[in-house]
Order: structure tokens, then C-alpha cells, then sequence
């Protein structure tokens, strides 16, 4: 059955183009009604009974009436898309049809389910405060849930003894995990006793007190127990003098009991991670960006505890190697969807179209406010919403303007990890200017008000590019080097320089101090450095270098040096010599062995200078190679596991002059 698209204009504040949309999607379009939430319902209801699998209504406001109708009717719930505060609500006049078109296609993409766990909480919650804050919330939690109070507990305060909830005091030392499953250690610890007349008494206090808990409320006002604490799942905290705060986190403490469906934002591929070899430290990039502490060293690579991560998507911008790879969505789901709406956006007639993206709360809300109160979104920008905004890092940039897009605004929010943005975007604008194009490409909108965000979308953005859109394939660096490759305005040029940190870049070799000793080559964890089996050579492939320093960190000669840059010419798919010796040949046998320089270098260090180098012919054996050597070892006299002289074997002969003899 025909996909058909239910068109309304809300009450006339908005112009659609019926059969321009049609053509533009190809798709069948309704007549444009006025009021289908409420008035107009009934034909809501008759086109989800013809129409069950394959309607779209243009309206995502009231997806929760729709959704309750489709329920009342037993048929799947409808699609709907937002045109209204996205295109159609725009002071600028311009014709929103191919921006409609644009966000009709991408609404219509098959997503990738979101991989989950369950977190099972049972209600254990420990409430960290003064008695006057933590017991009256203690009281409130006491029916929903098992309590514990961790009070600070000043000596002239008492508190009264209960059986409803545990008390105790102490201070936290150590402190990890999360929902479902937070492990506190307490010094200092003492419980209360539950016998006795008058004020509650407490036992012994100790040290070291291990306890196990699933929501931990803290009403303490003292710093945070986790770093980014407000994304650490289980963990409420709020200003115990500001008792508003103090209700919201009581009720918000009391909604987490049961199972609850923990999102897996992040995939680990370890045999792709850099981070360690050999007890050296290379790439630390994951691990400086995360913000919740939820990737931590395991060995030469890290470990994710998905438990604590937080989806923020840092680990997937920054990572050089596609280790750690953001999965909701997938990275290619992004790749597509930018590239759908431009390609469409264009083949339906629009110019010069400038991408916004913004996530699913803050964004998505003052792009509401800005279309209801103010001009709303110009013509020509069209909005990407994703889950996470540090996640859209230097390449989902470079794809987005190598799909057909000449500008992007990135609309932060009060939860946005920015260090990662703004880092991503100078990557970004390096790369850009590099390739020949002045004009600065790319912002970060700190905007809290609808009609500055409107201001600064309807200034008039750069010039387009004159290049064919590319389809964006492969990881993120393969991704990366395509755009650059397709945006490059003076052919390919063969070294674009980038900030320090980029995962991008060349390996600077002295010649004078390498000894090609060829550690470098058998730690490189991406086969970026190699070396050549038959003859003393040092290799270098650029496009596979991802600058972790591992090999800056292992040379003992502190030989090597790296250069961030992007060559996207075909010179970086192959090996260079970057440090190269003639062989030494066995003076046995002439088997090339070693290299010439590094065997004189030994020698001359040693003979004449060293006790079992002096007055022998140990030195020859340097010269000689692995088997020679073995062979003058065992035939030399002075071999300690060299023994003695077999004895002749006896003939006939022998015996028969043994028996004339006698």
C-alpha cells in the first residue's frame, strides 16, 4: 500500500504546497486540512483504518493523541513528522517545500534498534545529610522504599531512634557505581542502637564499612560524590537549604524501584584500541574526554563500564582508530541521514542549505519557542536532531559539508560537553582553510532565548561549494578523507597542517640518532610503522598513523617526533623509507644479517674495551651470523658445553692384533 501523507495547516498559520510536496516526495499527499487533533479526528481515524502500515501525519505536537487513537482503533501507531515548527511557522516568507521534503525522507529512514540492559533497583537508598534535612526525606522514603541515613551529625544533635528506616553516621571515603548497584566504602562508621531509653545511641566507630545501595540521595550541600554527577544514574542531589530542590529529589528517589532499560550508547572494539603496549602509555584520548569516568585503562586498552556511561559521545568524536564508536545511533546512521536531507533538500529545488543540529530536549524545545513567539527557522536551515551533541565530531562535520550542506550550527545546551565540541570544530576549520576556503564554516550557538537563535540563523550564511556531494563510506577517518579529498579547491594537496592532539599526521624520523633498533615497528598498533624482512628498513604508511605517540614514548634514542597533518593525496596509501642501513654480512658464511652500522658500533665499543672482548675471538663472533655463531660456539675449544674427543671406533683389525699381541 502507497505511503500517504496527511497535510494540515494548524488552523491556517502556516502555507503548504500540496502537490509541490508530492512531487518533491513523491509520496501521496491528502488534501491540506485545518484541524485534525480535534475537529478534524474522525479523518485521522478513517485513513489509520485504510491506511494501517503507511500514513504520515504532518504533525508531531499531538503524536500522543494519534498514538491514543491508533491504540483505540488496534492498528500500529502512525508516523508523524514535525513541519510546523521546523518549516512551516517562518517569518521569512521563502517556499519551505523542500525543506518539507527534506524532513518527510528522513523521518521515513530505517533506524537501527537501540541495543539495551536492564538495571534492577530494589529500593535500597541511602540518604546522606543533616538530621534536620535527611530524616524528614528518610520519613517520606520510608513506606516506598529500604532507607539508610548517613548523617552528619554534629555532637549537640540527637536523632530519635526508628525501626522504619537504619540510621548510622560517618563519612564516605570511596564511592563507585550506579543505579542498581552502587559500592560505598564509610570510615568512621557508626550504627545506631535500637535499645535504650531517651536519645539514640551509636556503637563503636570503625573504619573501612563496605555497603551496597541503589539510589543514593544526597542532601549533604557538600561537592559531588562523581565527577559530572548529574549524569550518573541513581545519584539525586540537591541544596538541603532549599527545600523545593529537597521535594523534587524525594520524588524523584521514589520513581526508582524496578527495571529499567539502560540504553548501550558506545561499542568497545578492542583489537583496534591504541592506548597501551609494552607497559607504554600511547593514545589517552577516551579517557581525558569522558566525563563520567566510565572508561578506564584495562591493559594496553580501556574498558567501558556501561553502567556509568552516560551516551555524551566524546570517546566516539575523539577516538583516532574507531575503537570506541558511538551506537545510538551508529555513526553511519548519522552519515546517511545528513547526506538524505541535503540530496533531497537540493533535488526538490532549494539552494545553499545550512544544517542545525540539536538534541532531543533543550534544542527541540527553543526551536519551538523561536517558530510560536519569533521568525522561527529560515528556509534554507534545516535541523538535525541526535541524542547526543558531543557525539558529531570533526568528521560528522566534514560529511556534513561534503554532502551538499555550506554551513552548520551546532545549538549547545546546558548539558553539552563542550571541551569535545570546540576541539572537534577547530579540527574541523583547520581542515577546512587548509583545503583552500577562507570563509568560516561551522558555529557553536550558546543561546538560551528563541529570538537570539533566530537572529543568528537569519544572517546570511557563506558561499555554497562547487563540488559534487560525496556518499560518505567506511569509518570516520575514512569518511574524513573522502570529504577532504571531494572539498579540496587546488587538487590534492599533500600536507594540511592540524592542531596538536589531531588523530591525523606524519612520524618524524632523526637518521642521525636511529639505530633502527625497530621497536617502534613491533609496537605500532596500527601498522603504521613496519619493517622490511630483507633488508634494514624503517616503513612508514601515513593514512594509517593515528599520532597515539607510542612510538615517540618506546624509541630509546628519542629519535621520533610526530607532525599533525592530513595528506590526502594517494602518496599516504603508501610506504616510505624513513630510515634505511646497508647489512652487515656474516664473515662466515656472507648471509646479510643486521645492520652495518649498529654491528661496527658494538664492535668498536667492545673489543679492546671489555675483558671477554680483549685478546680473543670473541669479537669475530659478533660479526658473525645467528647460525655461524652457534657453529664457532660449539667447535671452539673453550666452549663450556663442548666435550671431549669420541673415542676412534675399533675395527677387526683391532681386535686381531689385540689377540696376536697375546
Amino acid at each position: 500500500m502507497d505511503t500517504k501523507v496527511m497535510l494540515c495547516d494548524c488552523a491556517g498559520s502556516q502555507k503548504l504546497d500540496r502537490d509541490g510536496i508530492a512531487r518533491a516526495t513523491g509520496l501521496n499527499c491528502s488534501k491540506i486540512h485545518t484541524d485534525l487533533c480535534a475537529s478534524q479526528l474522525e479523518i485521522v481515524s478513517n485513513a489509520l483504518l485504510a491506511n494501517p502500515d503507511g500514513l504520515i501525519i504532518c504533525c508531531q505536537q499531538q503524536f500522543e493523541t494519534f498514538a491514543a487513537l491508533a491504540d483505540d482503533l488496534e492498528v500500529p501507531v502512525p508516523l508523524t513528522v514535525d513541519i510546523r515548527d521546523r518549516a512551516g511557522w517562518s517569518s521569512e516568507g521563502a517556499d519551505a517545500t523542500p525543506k518539507i521534503a527534506a524532513l518527510l525522507a528522513a523521518a521515513q529512514m530505517v533506524r537501527k534498534p537501540e541495543k539495551t540492559i536492564d538495571v534492577v533497583s530494589e529500593g535500597l537508598c541511602l540518604i546522606m545529610g543533616h538530621p534536620d534535612v535527611a530524616l524528614p526525606a528518610a520519613e517520606q522514603l520510608s513506606g516506598l522504599m529500604q532507607v539508610t541515613c548517613l548523617l552528619d551529625l554534629p555532637p549537640e544533635t540527637q536523632p530519635n531512634a526508628t525501626s522504619r528506616y537504619d540510621i548510622a553516621t560517618g563519612q564516605i571515603r570511596n564511592c563507585n557505581g550506579a543505579l542498581g548497584n552502587f559500592k560505598i566504602v564509610v570510615d568512621d562508621y557508626r550504627s545506631a542502637l535500637q535499645s535504650g531509653r531517651g536519645h539514640t545511641r551509636f556503637d563503636t566507630p570503625r573504619d573501612g564499612g563496605a555497603s551496597e545501595c541503589d539510589v543514593i540521595l544526597d542532601l549533604t550541600g557538600n561537592p559531588p560524590l562523581f565527577q559530572a554527577h548529574h549524569k550518573r544514574d541513581g545519584y539525586l542531589r540537591a541544596d538541603p537549604g532549599d527545600p523545593l530542590a529537597v521535594q523534587r529529589a524525594i520524588f524523584d528517589a521514589s520513581h526508582l524501584v524496578g527495571t529499567f532499560e539502560k540504553t548501550l550508547h558506545v561499542s568497545l572494539d578492542e583489537s583496534l584500541c591504541a592506548h597501551s603496549r609494552a607497559g607504554q602509555t600511547g593514545c589517552t584520548r577516551c579517557l581525558d574526554a569522558c566525563p563520567t569516568g566510565a572508561i578506564l585503562p584495562a591493559g594496553d586498552v580501556v574498558s567501558v563500564n556501561a553502567s556509568i556511561c552516560a551516551g555524551c559521545g566524546s570517546c566516539s568524536a575523539v577516538c583516532p582508530s574507531a575503537a570506541i564508536s558511538y551506537d545510538a545511533p551508529p555513526v553511519q546512521e548519522i552519515f546517511g541521514e545528513t547526506r538524505l536531507l541535503a540530496s533531497t533538500y537540493r533535488a526538490a529545488g532549494g539552494l545553499a542549505p545550512r544544517l542545525l543540529i540539536h538534541d532531543r530536549d533543550y534544542g527541540r524545545e527553543l526551536i519551538s519557542l523561536a517558530a510560536r513567539f519569533g521568525r522561527g527557522l529560515p528556509a534554507n536551515v534545516i535541523p538535525l536532531e541526535i541524542p547526543s551533541l558531543s557525539a558529531f565530531g570533526h568528521a560528522e562535520m566534514m560529511v556534513a559539508l561534503a554532502s551538499g550542506f555550506v554551513d552548520f550550527y551546532i545549538l549547545l545546551s546546558s548539558k553539552t560537553e563542550r571541551t569535545t565540541l570546540e576541539s572537534e570544530l577547530e579540527l574541523c576549520r583547520a581542515l577546512i582553510q587548509g583545503l583552500g576556503h577562507s570563509e568560516v564554516r561551522g558555529r557553536l550557538l550558546d543561546i538560551a532565548d528563541p529570538e537570539q537563535l533566530s537572529d543568528a540563523l537569519y544572517d546570511p550564511g557563506p558561499s555554497a561549494f562547487d563540488f559534487e556531494p560525496i556518499l560518505a563510506l567506511g569509518r570516520r577517518r575514512d569518511a574524513t578523507r573522502l570529504a577532504a579529498r571531494s572539498l579540496a579547491t587546488q587538487g590534492l594537496k599533500t600536507a594540511i597542517p592540524l592542531p596538536k592532539g589531531a588523530p591525523y599526521g606524519a612520524v618524524l624520523v632523526d637518521p642521525d640518532a636511529c639505530t633502527l633498533c625497530l621497536s617502534c615497528a613491533s609496537l605500532c598498533p596500527s601498522g603504521a610503522l613496519t619493517d622490511n624482512p630483507d633488508s634494514p628498513q624503517l616503513l612508514f604508511q601515513e593514512d594509517a598513523c593515528l599520532q597515539c605517540g607510542l612510538c615517540a614514548n618506546i624509541c630509546p634514542e628519542d629519535a621520533i617526533a610526530l607532525e599533525p597533518r592530513l595528506d590526502i593525496s594517494d602518496a599516504a596509501f603508501s610506504q616510505r623509507v624513513l630510515k634505511e642501513e646497508a647489512p652487515y654480512p656474516c664473515i662466515e658464511c656472507g648471509k646479510l644479517f643486521g645492520v652495518r652500522s649498529t654491528i661496527e658500533r658494538i664492535v668498536e665499543k667492545l673489543e679492546g674495551h671489555h675483558s671477554m672482548f680483549t685478546n680473543s675471538d670473541n669479537v669475530r663472533l659478533i660479526r658473525m651470523c645467528d647460525d655461524c655463531r652457534v657453529k664457532a660456539q660449539y667447535h671452539d675449544d673453550a666452549a663450556p658445553f663442548r666435550g671431549g674427543d669420541r673415542p676412534r671406533v675399533r675395527t677387526t683389525d683391532d681386535y686381531l692384533d689385540d689377540s696376536s699381541e697375546s
